[in-house]
């Protein structure tokens, strides 16, 4: 039996580093689409950065939080999301993008990706 998908959206994944949240951008405005970084939003709904919530609550209540978001983006239409690189790591989240969304992964080498992030300090599992 297949699932039947109702693809509204798009969905970028990848590692850190690999361009979603730029590429994201980038997209949204060309398809005249929102653009909506699942990151971001968290930040938004705890007024804590990733890092913090990482310091002071651990990484099983970032992914609880980041698993509630994703159960929300069903009901998004014309979405352009850039997910946490961690997010679809998660089976659970992963079906559920692909459910309604075309799921794009974005790539990069290793020399690219530490070239980009190095110096980024809002990483917390750059810096473990």
């Amino acid at each position: 039996m297949s699932i039947k998908r109702q693809i509204q959206n798009i969905a970028l994944i990848g590692f850190m580093g690999t361009g979603k949240s730029s590429v994201g951008q980038l997209v949204a405005a060309q398809l005249h689409f929102t653009f909506l970084d699942t990151d971001h939003v968290i930040e938004a709904r705890t007024g804590k950065t990733v890092s913090e919530i990482f310091a002071q609550e651990g990484e099983p209540v970032f992914r609880a939080l980041e698993n509630k978001i994703v159960g929300e983006l069903a009901a998004r239409k014309k979405t352009v999301i850039s997910t946490g690189g961690g997010l679809p790591a998660n089976p659970d989240n992963f079906a559920s993008l692909k459910a309604h969304s075309l799921v794009v992964c974005l790539w990069a080498s290793p020399e690219k990706i530490w070239e980009r992030v190095r110096s980024q300090k809002h990483r917390p599992l750059l810096h473990e």
